[in-house]
């Protein structure tokens, strides 16, 4: 009957969380993020408008040489995780690996690292493959000891970040056997919001160095210009983003005192000021409406909902069996001495749950978990970042520069300028140049100052 409880306990939680995220999203998302419709009707979306059949071409033919391998990575990633996470070859792995481990936290600990650095390893021959396409476009300056460098700090920042949470989880199963979903909620929670605000000053400084901009007249624009649209910015940062690639970026992270503007110093080696003030004045949308503190938090509530839905799933003797752990009807689970150290043979607690050769499942369902949530978060972030667009516009007032500012983006980081329904699915966050460019006219029109021509007649 305790069980029956928390099951039906945790599944209205889930129900009211996921019903709150889905609320919040439908009335704060940006759908329209222009003042209203432009006279005459939206702005055709053509590439050919503003970009040059080679451009096209050029864009078309990258997507190619790359749609093949984040396919293929996609669905070799989820098999790996599938397979180990719904057949007792995961659970094999964590007792191969932790055999001669005796302490619980030191288990769970070695088979978060253990089974993450197999799934790491699937996907590395694609990696390479994506690397190899980035180089033969002439988009990585990166050498390839850099580039595994860089893996391998990827790969041990993952095992930091699964081992503490997988620790804290295993803590809670042992604990509290029929509610630690609540406890885990919470924490789910917490520790989405302490990575998002200690992202910039703890992970981001692993992959680059950052400087303030220097001194002239480009930084006192940039600041004058945040300081007129009422955002609070302490500084600008430059990061050293050249000595991996040639793309242009930008990007706003963290909040509150973590929050920092960073452009890249590609962008400032080649482009012109205005172009810069346009980029640095979409950042300024982000932080003026607190897009990262608001994604944060939206984030959580979907991770506390989703740690409701695992309660479920890892409370199925039929799931548990299938993933080779031992529940309690099964008899001979581990049982665990008073000092906290793991033993075999009858006589002890039920596995279950709490055992850490359930490890592999709990990574296959974050895993498909995030792969179902990835379509919500991009149509969201594609009107997240319209809006500041808009915002940019707002601000200087210059459809023109706009445009050509989004033009030299697309071109530069040969972005795909019309992508196909699934790939805006899967992996679109941000509108298409055309789409941006058409918006930017859109917004001339509605503010009545002259429409951008085409870059193309």
């Amino acid at each position: 009957m305790t069980d029956r409880r928390s099951r039906t306990a945790a599944a209205i939680t889930a129900a009211v969380l996921f019903a709150g995220v889905g609320a919040v999203l439908a009335l704060t998302t940006p759908w329209n993020p222009l003042d209203g419709p432009a006279p005459g009707g939206p702005a055709p979306v053509d590439p050919a408008r503003d970009f040059s059949a080679s451009e096209i071409a050029r864009s078309r033919a990258f997507d190619a040489a790359l749609a093949p391998r984040a396919y293929l990575g996609l669905l070799a990633g989820l098999a790996v995780v599938l397979v180990l996470g719904l057949t007792p070859l995961g659970a094999r792995l964590v007792s191969w690996t932790t055999a001669r481990v005796r302490r619980r936290p030191l288990r769970v600990a070695v088979a978060a690292v253990a089974l993450t650095t197999v799934v790491h390893a699937a996907g590395l021959p694609f990696g390479v493959w994506g690397e190899a396409v980035l180089r033969d476009y002439g988009l990585s300056t990166q050498s390839w000891p850099e580039w595994l460098l860089d893996e391998a700090k990827s790969l041990v920042l993952t095992w930091v970040i699964w081992t503490i949470a997988l620790v804290l989880l295993y803590w809670l199963l042992r604990r509290f056997p029929r509610y630690w979903w609540t406890g885990a909620t919470a924490g789910g929670f917490a520790l989405v919001v302490a990575v998002s605000f200690l992202y910039p000053v703890v992970f981001e400084p692993v992959f680059n160095r950052f400087h303030s901009l220097p001194r002239g007249e480009l930084r006192t624009s940039l600041l004058a210009m945040a300081e007129r649209d009422g955002v609070p910015v302490k500084d600008v940062l430059v990061a050293d983003a050249s000595r991996r690639t040639t793309a242009l970026n930008a990007y706003v992270s963290g909040f509150g005192s973590t929050r920092r503007i960073v452009v890249y110093d590609t962008l400032l080696k080649s482009t012109p000021r205005a172009r810069v003030e346009t980029i640095v004045a979409h950042e300024l949308g982000h932080a003026e409406n607190a897009d990262v503190l608001h994604g944060t938090l939206i984030g959580a509530l979907g991770v506390s909902g989703a740690v409701c839905l695992f309660h479920l799933l890892l409370s199925s003797p039929r799931l548990l069996r299938r993933a080779g752990v031992r529940t309690g009807a099964d008899g001979g689970a581990e049982g665990e001495d008073g000092g906290g150290n793991e033993g075999a043979g009858a006589g002890g607690r039920a596995g279950g749950a709490a055992d850490p050769r359930s490890i592999a499942l709990v990574l296959a369902m974050v895993t498909v978990a995030a792969q179902i949530g990835g379509p919500v978060q991009n149509l969201i972030s594609r009107r997240i970042e319209a809006r500041a667009d808009a915002h940019a516009l707002n601000l200087t007032r210059d459809p023109v520069t706009f445009v050509s500012m989004q033009h030299e983006l697309s071109v530069r980081n040969i972005s795909d300028v019309d992508p196909d329904i699934v790939e805006r699915v899967l992996w679109t966050s941000h509108p298409s140049g055309p789409e941006r460019i058409a918006m930017a006219r859109d917004w001339a029109r509605l503010h009545r100052v002259p429409e951008p021509p085409p870059l193309r007649p």
